[in-house]
C-alpha cells in the first residue's frame, strides 16, 4: 500500500523574505503595498511570492494604511463563563492601549483545526489568544502559525516553538493550598478534578498529590473524584464525596464553580461550612466572594493574564514593524495568591 505523502506546510513570510534576499520588514511592506520599498525589492518580493505560492494573511490585506490590527480571543464550549468573562474584561481593557481591535470567536464543538483557522482568517485577524484547552492543541497552533497569524497561549502546558505564552504555576499553587489545609489540621482531604482536556487540571492534581506525599499523608484514592469545571459536575462530585462511609474533612475543588457546588451540597445535607467541613476553590472568580460562606481560594490573575497576552501581541507586531520579526517572542509568568475567606477552618472535633 502506498503511503500518503506528508502535506506540505504553506510558505511563510520569513521564507518569502529569504527567497527575495530582503528583510522580513521589507517583504511585509512590499506585500502590503506600503511605501519606502525600492522598485528592485518590490520586484524581488513579488517574484518570491509567485515562486513559492505564498498566500498573504487576510489580515494583512485588511490592514493596509492602518496602524491598528485585529486580534481574536478564541474560546471553546469547555471554557467556563466565569473564566471567559475575566479574560474578556482584561483583554477589552488592554486592547485599546495597544491599538488593537478585539473580536471574540467561538469554536464549534467537534470542529477540525483547519475549520477553525478558516473561521479566524475570515475575521481578518493578525493574532489569536488561545485559552485552555485550545492552547495545548498543537495542530491548531501550527495551522494558525502557517497562516502567519501570531498566537499567544493562556497557561499552556509547556513551551511551544513560535508561540507566545502567559500563565501561572498551577502545580505550585495547588501545593500551597493543600499545605494550607494540612497546616489547619486536615488529613482527610478530598479533591474534585477539572476537565481532563485542560492540562491545568492535571497540574493542580499533581501539586495536591506532591504535597500530601511530602507531608507523609496517605491518600485514599476514593477522595479524588472527577469534575469538568462546571457547577453541575461539582454537585455530582460533592455528592459522591459526602456519601462515603468516611467522608473527607476538607474538599479542594479544582475551580470556584465546583467549590460553590460543593458548598450547596453541604448546605442541603445540613453540614456546616466550615464548622463541619472545609471547602476551597481555585481561580478567585467573582463567584468566590459572592456566595456564603465566601470561598478560600487561589487567586489566579486571569484578567492580568489576558492583559499580558494583549501586550505580548502588541509587542510582537511592533517588532515586526521594526524588522525584528519572530525574534521578539516571549513567555510571561505571573504570581498567584492564596486568599483566605470564610470557608476554611480547623477540622471538626465532634
Amino acid at each position: 500500500m502506498m503511503q500518503k505523502a506528508a502535506k506540505k506546510k504553506p510558505p511563510t513570510i520569513r521564507e518569502v523574505a529569504a527567497h527575495a534576499g530582503v528583510s522580513m520588514m521589507t517583504a511585509s511592506r512590499a506585500i502590503n503595498g506600503k511605501a519606502l520599498v525600492s522598485a528592485k525589492s518590490q520586484q524581488a518580493v513579488e517574484q518570491a511570492v509567485k515562486d513559492l505560492g505564498y498566500v498573504p494573511n487576510a489580515s494583512a490585506r485588511a490592514l493596509v494604511g492602518s496602524a491598528d490590527r485585529r486580534v481574536a480571543l478564541l474560546h471553546s464550549n469547555s471554557t467556563t463563563s466565569a473564566y471567559l468573562g475575566e479574560l474578556l474584561l482584561g483583554a477589552l481593557g488592554e486592547a485599546p492601549q495597544r491599538h488593537l481591535h478585539l473580536v471574540v470567536e467561538q469554536c464549534a464543538p467537534g470542529a477540525f483545526a483547519k475549520e477553525i483557522v478558516d473561521q479566524v482568517s475570515k475575521a481578518h485577524v493578525a493574532g489569536v489568544i488561545l485559552p485552555p484547552p485550545l492552547c495545548d492543541w498543537a495542530e491548531l497552533v501550527e495551522a494558525l502559525q502557517a497562516r502567519d497569524i501570531a498566537v499567544v497561549g493562556i497557561a499552556p502546558d509547556g513551551d511551544v516553538p513560535g508561540m507566545l505564552a502567559v500563565g501561572t504555576d498551577d502545580r505550585h499553587a495547588a501545593y500551597d493550598l493543600t499545605r494550607h489545609l494540612i497546616d489547619l489540621g486536615h488529613r482527610q482531604i478530598g479533591f474534585i478534578s477539572g476537565n481532563i482536556r485542560h492540562r491545568a487540571s492535571a497540574r493542580r492534581l499533581q501539586g495536591f498529590r506532591d504535597c500530601l506525599a511530602d507531608r507523609g499523608i496517605r491518600l485514599d484514592e476514593r477522595w479524588i473524584v472527577p469534575g469538568d469545571f462546571s457547577y453541575r459536575s461539582g454537585l455530582d462530585a460533592a455528592e459522591q464525596l459526602l456519601s462515603l462511609d468516611t467522608p473527607p474533612s476538607a474538599i479542594f475543588a479544582c475551580n470556584d464553580d465546583m467549590a460553590a457546588a460543593a458548598i450547596t451540597v453541604a448546605h442541603q445535607r445540613r453540614i456546616n461550612v466550615p464548622g463541619d467541613i472545609t471547602i476551597c476553590g481555585f481561580d478567585d472568580t467573582p463567584l468566590a466572594s459572592a456566595i456564603w460562606p465566601a470561598l478560600t481560594t487561589i487567586r489566579q490573575p486571569i484578567r492580568d493574564m489576558a492583559r499580558e497576552a494583549i501586550g505580548l501581541l502588541g509587542a510582537h507586531f511592533s517588532s515586526q514593524d521594526d524588522g525584528a520579526g519572530e525574534e521578539a517572542l516571549g513567555r510571561v509568568k505571573l504570581d498567584y495568591q492564596l486568599i483566605r475567606r470564610q470557608s476554611d477552618a480547623v477540622p471538626s472535633r465532634h
